[in-house]
């Protein structure tokens, strides 16, 4: 049996994401699986659709040894995938186990006497793997899931402090190996969230592989939306969308790990990985359809309501008015040619004096002759000539504008911004090497063309 403790210390990198598919992905495949949930968050639960109220068996119960670890296992809506699931209660555990002896110990003693009673039972071991979520600290929670389980499997986001504390946790993890579990190994690294259109996440994966060789996953996990709206209708992926990107990024980290079982003598006769492998149609349930909307109230009879009044009907209109289309006439344009000298400038228009005048801007006649300076008789205009020169001639001249140069304004001083720093992801060089001993020499299967 298989016990795969997936962990880092920082929150949001897929640990809980991975734990519920990866499980799902090996129970399709054939593995009996049993996920524990230590967070207190629960977020496992929920994502697997198991809801534990307070009092209940859960993984509280069984580090403060009120129920057996077989006890607080249930059952979800994939086949051999099973959860001991989590809730608030756990969230003192730490505080109610501080004093307690052996208290690193509790969660392996109880996993211990689980598997000999059922191998008394049916001669073999109760599952294929356990999966724990471990919550995002090194604490009293992750210590016992560590001290219990044989591998450790890394949940690593693609972002720039993804190598932040990768350090750290390996030598955490090489700590708790020489003094609580000497089988404890690093299986290996799983990318997480990582969208290939982002430079800064094709360079910090990048930077992962050249820092861990060999031991990050080949495929990484793609982010994707269908990972994230699974777990609120409490399924996995496989069953919410089989079809996903998702799915198909967590199938492949479960060939991963099924390369990996000839670690384990008795998962020897388990069958091959299956690439075809996917959940019968049978057994993928619909999501959960939000209750239909009550439809609107109507109006009592008895309260007044107001009515629209009654439009009258528009008329008719006549044969020829509904089949030709409105053309609508142009207005007369007033066309003002230059005269020769000796000559008077002649308006050529249509239309009457006053709407000319209107048209071009010039004051009425009368107002005109009383603005207008006294002139000569012979300067009157001769053979008829036109009103609208009379006005044009009439009108008050404008003002000359003024050429003198303006100077141009003084710019007011401003302050440069300063000089920003090129972003500069962390690079593996800026990390403390790693102890010889950190990840154990496993092949890695090659990666797809």
């Amino acid at each position: 049996m298989r016990r795969i403790a997936i962990i880092n210390q920082k929150g949001g990198v897929g640990k809980t994401t991975t734990t519920a598919n990866l499980g799902a992905a090996l129970a399709i495949q054939g593995r009996r699986v049993v996920v524990v949930d230590m967070d207190a968050q629960a977020n496992l639960s929920l994502s697997l659709g198991i809801e534990a109220k307070s009092g209940s068996p859960t993984s509280y119960t069984v580090l403060t040894g009120t129920t057996k670890f077989g006890a607080a296992i249930r059952d979800t809506a994939l086949p051999r995938l099973r959860i001991v699931p989590a809730n608030i209660d756990l969230s003192g555990a730490e505080l109610e186990l501080a004093a307690a002896m052996g208290r690193e110990f509790i969660l392996r003693d109880a996993i211990r006497e689980w598997v000999e009673d059922e191998r008394k039972r049916t001669g073999r071991a109760p599952a294929d793997y356990v999966l724990f979520d471990c919550p995002p600290s090194l604490g009293l929670l992750s210590i016992n899931a560590l001290a219990t389980a044989g591998e450790v499997l890394i949940t690593l986001q693609t972002e720039f402090l993804a190598l932040q504390g990768m350090s750290k946790l390996v030598e955490v993890v090489q700590l708790l190996k020489k003094r609580l579990n000497p089988e404890l190994v690093v299986t290996g690294i799983v990318p997480c969230l990582y969208d290939s259109r982002l430079r800064l996440a094709r360079e910090v994966l990048g930077e992962i592989r050249t820092y861990f060789k060999g031991q990050v996953f080949p495929h990484p996990v793609r982010a994707n939306v269908k990972l994230a709206e699974a777990p609120s209708f409490g399924q996995t992926v496989f069953e919410y969308a089989p079809d996903s990107n998702g799915a198909d990024d967590y199938m492949r980290v479960a060939r991963e790990v099924v390369a990996r079982e000839t670690r384990d003598p008795e998962l020897a006769g388990l069958p091959a990985f299956d690439e075809k492998a996917r959940l019968p149609l049978k057994e993928v349930t619909p999501p959960r359809k939000p209750p239909p909307r009550p439809p609107p109230r109507k109006p009592a009879a008895s309260s007044p309501v107001a009515q629209p009044e009654p439009t009258a009907a528009p008329a008719a209109r006549a044969p020829e008015q509904a089949t030709s289309p409105t053309v609508r006439e142009p207005e007369p344009r007033v066309t003002i040619t230059p005269a020769p000298r000796g000559r008077s400038t002649t308006a050529t228009s249509s239309d009457t004096a006053p709407a000319r005048d209107a048209r071009i801007g010039a004051a009425p006649p009368a107002s005109a002759h009383s603005d207008a300076p006294t002139r000569s008789a012979s300067a009157a205009p001769k053979n008829g000539a036109s009103t609208g020169n009379a006005a044009h001639s009439a009108a008050p001249a404008r003002e000359p504008k003024s050429h003198a140069v303006q100077p141009p304004p003084v710019p007011s001083p401003v302050a440069k911004p300063a000089a920003r720093a090129e972003p500069r992801v962390l690079r593996a060089e800026d990390v403390p090497p790693l102890p010889p001993d950190a990840f154990e020499i496993l092949s890695i299967l090659p990666t797809d063309s």
